[in-house]
Protein backbone atom coordinates (compact mmCIF):
# COMPACT_ATOMS: atom_id res chain seq x y z
CA UNK A 1 0.00 0.00 0.00
CA UNK A 2 2.46 2.60 0.79
CA UNK A 3 4.32 1.57 -2.45
CA UNK A 4 0.90 2.80 -4.20
CA UNK A 5 1.69 6.16 -2.38
CA UNK A 6 4.96 6.67 -3.26
CA UNK A 7 4.41 6.25 -6.62
CA UNK A 8 0.79 8.02 -7.09
CA UNK A 9 2.78 10.85 -5.52
CA UNK A 10 6.13 10.56 -7.70
CA UNK A 11 4.35 10.08 -10.88
CA UNK A 12 2.07 13.21 -10.19
CA UNK A 13 5.60 15.03 -9.22
CA UNK A 14 7.03 14.27 -12.44
CA UNK A 15 3.75 16.07 -13.85
CA UNK A 16 4.35 19.13 -12.15
CA UNK A 17 8.21 18.85 -12.79
CA UNK A 18 7.17 18.98 -16.77
CA UNK A 19 4.79 22.09 -16.44
CA UNK A 20 7.65 23.09 -14.20
CA UNK A 21 10.70 22.85 -16.97
CA UNK A 22 7.80 24.55 -19.50
CA UNK A 23 7.37 27.14 -17.51
CA UNK A 24 11.30 27.80 -16.69
CA UNK A 25 11.86 27.26 -20.30
CA UNK A 26 8.60 30.26 -21.08
CA UNK A 27 10.04 32.72 -18.71
CA UNK A 28 13.92 32.40 -19.72
CA UNK A 29 12.79 32.57 -23.40
CA UNK A 30 10.47 35.26 -23.41
CA UNK A 31 13.26 37.34 -21.13
CA UNK A 32 15.90 36.37 -22.99
CA UNK A 33 15.29 35.85 -26.58
CA UNK A 34 12.39 38.61 -26.37
CA UNK A 35 13.37 41.32 -23.89
CA UNK A 36 16.85 41.00 -24.63
CA UNK A 37 18.09 40.33 -20.77
CA UNK A 38 21.07 38.37 -20.14
CA UNK A 39 21.23 34.62 -19.18
CA UNK A 40 22.30 35.16 -16.10
CA UNK A 41 19.10 37.22 -15.00
CA UNK A 42 16.84 35.31 -17.34
CA UNK A 43 17.65 32.03 -15.73
CA UNK A 44 17.50 33.06 -11.66
CA UNK A 45 13.83 34.42 -12.95
CA UNK A 46 12.59 31.61 -14.63
CA UNK A 47 14.37 29.27 -11.97
CA UNK A 48 12.32 31.41 -9.33
CA UNK A 49 9.02 31.60 -11.13
CA UNK A 50 9.06 27.83 -11.85
CA UNK A 51 10.15 26.66 -8.92
CA UNK A 52 7.68 28.96 -6.70
CA UNK A 53 4.68 26.81 -9.33
CA UNK A 54 6.21 23.59 -8.35
CA UNK A 55 6.37 24.27 -4.45
CA UNK A 56 2.71 25.77 -4.87
CA UNK A 57 1.05 23.07 -6.74
CA UNK A 58 3.40 20.02 -5.01
CA UNK A 59 1.72 21.86 -2.11
CA UNK A 60 -1.46 21.75 -2.87
CA UNK A 61 -2.29 18.89 -5.68
CA UNK A 62 0.60 16.49 -4.71
CA UNK A 63 1.01 16.57 -0.97
CA UNK A 64 -1.87 18.03 0.28
CA UNK A 65 0.11 20.51 2.94
CA UNK A 66 -0.53 24.14 4.17
CA UNK A 67 1.93 26.50 2.06
CA UNK A 68 3.95 28.31 4.39
CA UNK A 69 7.02 30.59 4.32
CA UNK A 70 9.30 27.99 6.07
CA UNK A 71 8.15 25.64 3.60
CA UNK A 72 8.31 28.10 0.07
CA UNK A 73 12.16 28.76 1.99
CA UNK A 74 12.98 25.20 2.95
CA UNK A 75 12.07 24.32 -0.75
CA UNK A 76 13.57 27.45 -2.80
CA UNK A 77 16.86 27.11 -0.95
CA UNK A 78 17.40 23.21 -1.46
CA UNK A 79 16.51 23.43 -5.59
CA UNK A 80 19.04 26.66 -5.55
CA UNK A 81 21.51 25.05 -3.39
CA UNK A 82 21.01 21.69 -5.73
CA UNK A 83 21.41 24.12 -9.07
CA UNK A 84 24.31 25.29 -8.21
CA UNK A 85 26.20 22.24 -6.81
CA UNK A 86 25.17 20.47 -10.45
CA UNK A 87 26.34 24.11 -12.15
CA UNK A 88 29.61 23.99 -10.30
CA UNK A 89 30.60 20.44 -11.29
CA UNK A 90 29.16 20.74 -14.62
CA UNK A 91 31.95 23.66 -14.81
CA UNK A 92 34.42 21.95 -12.56
CA UNK A 93 34.13 18.91 -15.21
CA UNK A 94 33.72 20.89 -18.29
CA UNK A 95 30.43 19.45 -18.92
CA UNK A 96 28.62 20.97 -21.94
CA UNK A 97 25.81 23.20 -20.90
CA UNK A 98 23.02 20.55 -22.20
CA UNK A 99 24.65 17.52 -20.00
CA UNK A 100 24.54 19.74 -16.92
CA UNK A 101 21.02 21.20 -17.83
CA UNK A 102 20.09 17.07 -18.48
CA UNK A 103 21.92 15.70 -14.96
CA UNK A 104 20.51 19.04 -12.95
CA UNK A 105 16.82 17.73 -14.07
CA UNK A 106 17.37 14.06 -13.75
CA UNK A 107 19.09 14.53 -9.86
CA UNK A 108 16.41 17.50 -8.71
CA UNK A 109 13.29 15.38 -9.63
CA UNK A 110 14.52 12.59 -7.61
CA UNK A 111 16.21 14.50 -4.56
CA UNK A 112 13.57 16.84 -4.86
CA UNK A 113 10.87 14.46 -4.66
CA UNK A 114 12.33 12.94 -1.75
CA UNK A 115 13.26 16.24 -0.01
CA UNK A 116 9.63 17.10 -0.26
CA UNK A 117 8.30 14.36 1.07
CA UNK A 118 10.25 14.06 4.09
CA UNK A 119 11.31 17.28 4.87
CA UNK A 120 9.26 20.67 3.24
CA UNK A 121 5.68 18.56 3.40
CA UNK A 122 5.89 15.84 6.14
CA UNK A 123 3.09 15.83 8.56
CA UNK A 124 0.04 15.71 8.14
CA UNK A 125 -2.57 16.23 4.97
CA UNK A 126 -4.41 20.07 5.51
Amino acid sequence: MAVCVLLKHFSTYVYIGVLNTLVHWGVFLMLHHFLSVRQVVSNVCAFAVAATFSFYANSRYNFKRAASWARYLSFISFMAFLSFIIGWLGDGLAMPAVVTLIVFSGVSLVVGYFYSSYVVFRGRAT
